[in-house]
C-alpha cells in the first residue's frame, strides 16, 4: 500500500482551483473563440483526440448537439498523419484536445481541418505548443503542471474549457452561472470516495463501467483509469447497449459501477443498473432511487451538464485510493509515460 500521499492524490485535490483560475484567468480566450464561432456558425463540428483527452472530447460532443443542435464526430487523426487524406471541412469547426498539444497526429489533423476551411480551436495545457500554434484559437486550460502519468486535473479542465466555449458560444446565462459555482461543487466532490465500490473491487480484476448521455465519456475516462491505475480490466458501456450481447459475461457477484446524472437519462442509467443487480451482479450506482442496486454518494451541481465533472472527480478520488488498497503506485503505472506521441 502507498504509504505518503501521491501526485495523483494531490492533482484531484487542486481540481476545483484550477477549474477556478480557468474560468478566470481564462476566460478571455473561451470568450473571443466563442464569438468567433458564433459568427462562422459551422454546420457540424469535428473533434481530434486521443486518450483521456477523447473522452473529453466526447462530453464535449454530447453537450454541442444537446446545447446548439450542431452534429460533433470524432475524426481518427492517422487520416491526416498516416494516410495523407484531405476531408471537406469548409463551414466547420475543428476542436483538438491535448493535454501537451505535442503528438504529431492531433498537430497534423488539426492543420489539414485549417487548411480545409475549418475554423480550427485548440485546448490544451501549453499555449505555446504545436497543436495552439496549429489552431486558429488556443484555450489554455490553466491547470498548472500534472506530474501524475494518470491525467485528472487536466481532464477535467480539459472538459470544462469545452462546455465554456459552448456556453459563450450560445450566450446560455444559466448554463455560464452554473459554471461559477462549478469549483464549490467539485470540492465537494472531492469527498466523496466510494468505501464500499473500494472494499469490492480489491480483489476483482474486471468490471462494466456505464454511463448514457454526457456521462457516458465519464464511464469511458473511468474505464481507462481502472487500467491505468489499477491493471483492471474495465470496459465502458451505454447503458443503452450493455443489455445486448455484453449481459452475457454477468453472473453472480461480478462488478458494475453505473455513473447516472440529474438529466434525462438518469431513470434509464438506473433501470439497467437495477436490471443487473436483480441477475446477480453487484452494482453500485450515483443514484439515489436504485431499488436493487447499491447507492454511491454523488455531489450536485446547479446544471444537468455539469453533473457529470463532479462525478468523475468523486471517481478519481475513489481510483487514487483503490490503487493504494491494491498496492500500485498510479504516479508511474508500468508501460506508460505521461506523453505519449503517435503518428
Amino acid at each position: 500500500m502507498t504509504k505518503t500521499p501521491t501526485h495523483m492524490h494531490a492533482e484531484i485535490r487542486q481540481i476545483p482551483e484550477v477549474v477556478r483560475t480557468l474560468l478566470t484567468d481564462g476566460i478571455a480566450p473561451i470568450k473571443d473563440a466563442a464569438s468567433a464561432l458564433r459568427q462562422t456558425d459551422p454546420g457540424f463540428i469535428a473533434t481530434v483526440a486521443r486518450g483521456s483527452s477523447d473522452h473529453a472530447a466526447t462530453y464535449f460532443k454530447y453537450a454541442a448537439e444537446l446545447t446548439l443542435g450542431v452534429p460533433v464526430a470524432s475524426i481518427g487523426p492517422s487520416i491526416a498523419s498516416i494516410y495523407g487524406a484531405s476531408l471537406r471541412f469548409q463551414g466547420a469547426a475543428c476542436i483538438g484536445i491535448s493535454q501537451s498539444g505535442q503528438s504529431p497526429d492531433i498537430v497534423a489533423m488539426a492543420q489539414s481541418a485549417r487548411v480545409q476551411g475549418a475554423l480550427a480551436v485548440a485546448i490544451t495545457n501549453d499555449p505555446a505548443s504545436p497543436l495552439a500554434q496549429a489552431s486558429d484559437h488556443c484555450l489554455n486550460i490553466c491547470a498548472g503542471v500534472e506530474r501524475s502519468v494518470a491525467a485528472t486535473k487536466t481532464f477535467v479542465t480539459s472538459a470544462v474549457a469545452g462546455v465554456a466555449l459552448l456556453a459563450h458560444w450560445k450566450q446560455d446565462q444559466a448554463l455560464i452561472d452554473a459554471l461559477a459555482s462549478l469549483p464549490d461543487a467539485l470540492a465537494k466532490a472531492t469527498a466523496f470516495d466510494w468505501p464500499a465500490l473500494r472494499e469490492k473491487m480489491a480483489s476483482r480484476n474486471s468490471l462494466f463501467v456505464l454511463g448514457r448521455g454526457p456521462s457516458y465519456a465519464m464511464s469511458n475516462e473511468a474505464a481507462l483509469k481502472f487500467k491505468e491505475t489499477c491493471q483492471i480490466h474495465a470496459e465502458s458501456y451505454s447503458s443503452a447497449e450493455v443489455l445486448h450481447g455484453p449481459v452475457s459475461i454477468i453472473e453472480p457477484g461480478y462488478p458494475v459501477l453505473a455513473l447516472a446524472s440529474r438529466d434525462a437519462s438518469e431513470n434509464a442509467i438506473v433501470k439497467v443498473a437495477d436490471t443487473l443487480a436483480d441477475q446477480g451482479a453487484d452494482v453500485f450506482v450515483t443514484a439515489q432511487t436504485a431499488r436493487s442496486a447499491n447507492r454511491l454518494a454523488f455531489a450536485r451541481t446547479e446544471h444537468p451538464l455539469l453533473d457529470p465533472l463532479a462525478l468523475i472527480v468523486s471517481f478519481y478520488a475513489f481510483i487514487e485510493r483503490l490503487s493504494a488498497d491494491r498496492g500500485i503506485n498510479p504516479d508511474t503505472p508500468r508501460n506508460l509515460k505521461k506523453v505519449t506521441q503517435t503518428l
